[in-house]
């Protein structure tokens, strides 16, 4: 399940900033946009297609992660075929909100809720283990897509995308996805049915949606996640015009995107196993505070080399607080409505990332300049990581539990 995970994640690839980027510029100049009309459009179809994500936690509550990602996959690789079609701005909106929607909002939402069913000891050290695998993708999907274009075109590379990944993931998941360890024979954490490890007896508790958001470590978590999704999508949308601004070159800025990749690949792994040893209050305010220091120094860098350890600082950075960050929902809040509330955070996520090259494109149209909108991402994780450090974990008893008597997943409810 740890690889199949992976798998979903890296398929959703093609919906991804990193992966969009690459088909930006022909994609612009073939449809005869100018870049505020291509930054609209972006933003649009992220920012509706953010709104159905919360939905798609409650059809994972309801009918299991299994039948939930077979369907988003199919959906989202239709998505990427009805792009190759865009013939204007509309169309390219369409687009924009069926690959953001299906791919990093639901697919990207399903990989993250896979393995919570199947562990908790070492649930930490496996969702760090997922990211890498989609840290690790983005070194050479970049590459693969720019290839695809120059052999391709726009329009070629998204049919082909759609197509393979449907092709080779369907059949994967279809035979090999399961929604619990019972389902072939295991027990939580990968133990064998006649072991002593035996699954705990409130492992299917949950706070409801509204009992996790009427608690203050939910808010101050969904807050940082936001953040990170604010800012690292707006820098990296921009990061070419930005480095450029500070007499850095296009390469520059590639090399500088390599180091990010590969700092957030180890970090994320290393910060999910720490998070299953130490407070994970910690760890997200480190994380933060990591996030501020690197936008500051891209914001004041003149020297290539001190760029790079700047958006290396900011891989690391986003590696400790997300592998804190993936691990507490299942620990806080519980399994029996994860879908749900891990809905809501998604759609705050994929929101608050349509928003970054927004405020990014205004600022530097009102005052010509990046530097006003960077010291701003700045500033804003300061406070976050402050009060992180009070995200401890709800006391059960502090909150009003309806829903204390185990339950079972969709599937065995259904057999």
């Amino acid at each position: 399940m740890v690889p199949l995970s992976m798998a979903a994640l890296v398929a959703s690839s093609p919906g991804q900033t990193f992966g969009v980027s690459i088909f930006n510029e022909p994609m612009r100049l073939s449809l005869g946009l100018s870049y505020g009309e291509l930054t609209a459009a972006y933003m649009l179809g992220t920012l509706i297609g953010a709104l159905p994500i919360t939905y798609v936690g409650w059809l994972m509550d309801r009918h299991g992660i299994r039948l939930t990602t077979l369907i988003t996959l199919t959906l989202f690789c239709i998505a990427c075929v009805v792009t190759s079609f865009a013939q204007g701005w509309v169309t390219l909106a369409i687009s924009f909100t069926l690959l953001r929607m299906l791919g990093p909002g639901a697919l990207g939402f399903t990989s993250g809720n896979t393995l919570p069913y199947w562990f908790e000891r070492r649930l930490g050290m496996v969702e760090g283990i997922r990211l890498f695998g989609m840290a690790a993708a983005m070194l050479f999907i970049p590459t693969i897509n720019l290839w695809m274009l120059s052999a391709f075109g726009w329009r070629g590379s998204y049919a082909l995308l759609g197509i393979t990944i449907w092709c080779i993931a369907f059949p994967l998941f279809y035979f090999n996805y399961r929604n619990r360890p019972e389902d072939v024979g295991q027990r939580l954490d990968g133990g064998s049915p006649d072991s002593d490890d035996h699954l705990p007896a409130d492992f299917w508790w949950g706070l409801t949606l509204e009992q996790a958001g009427s608690t203050f470590s939910f808010w101050v978590v969904a807050a940082g996640s936001a953040c990170f999704s604010l800012v690292h999508t707006a820098i990296f949308f921009c990061v070419v015009p930005i480095f450029q601004e500070r007499g850095l070159t296009d390469q520059d800025a590639a090399v500088a995107l390599t180091a990010f990749a590969g700092s957030l690949a180890v970090m994320q792994l290393i910060g999910g196993t720490l998070a299953d040893h130490l407070p994970s209050r910690f760890l997200l305010a480190v994380g933060l505070a990591g996030m501020a220091t690197g936008v500051f120094v891209i914001n004041s860098t003149t020297s290539a080399s001190t760029a790079t350890f700047a958006t290396g600082l900011l891989g690391a950075s986003q590696g400790v607080f997300f592998g804190a960050a993936q691990p507490l929902w299942a620990r806080y809040f519980g399994r029996r409505h994860l879908g749900k509330i891990r809905g809501v955070l998604a759609t705050m996520n994929v929101a608050s990332s349509s928003l970054g090259p927004l405020v990014a494109g205004v600022t530097h149209d009102v005052t010509g300049e990046f530097g006003l909108s960077l010291l701003t991402f700045a500033v804003i994780p300061v406070p976050i990581a402050f009060l992180s450090l009070w995200a401890t974990p709800p006391r059960r008893h502090q909150v009003a539990l309806v829903d204390r008597e185990p339950v079972q997943p969709a599937t065995a409810r259904a057999a």
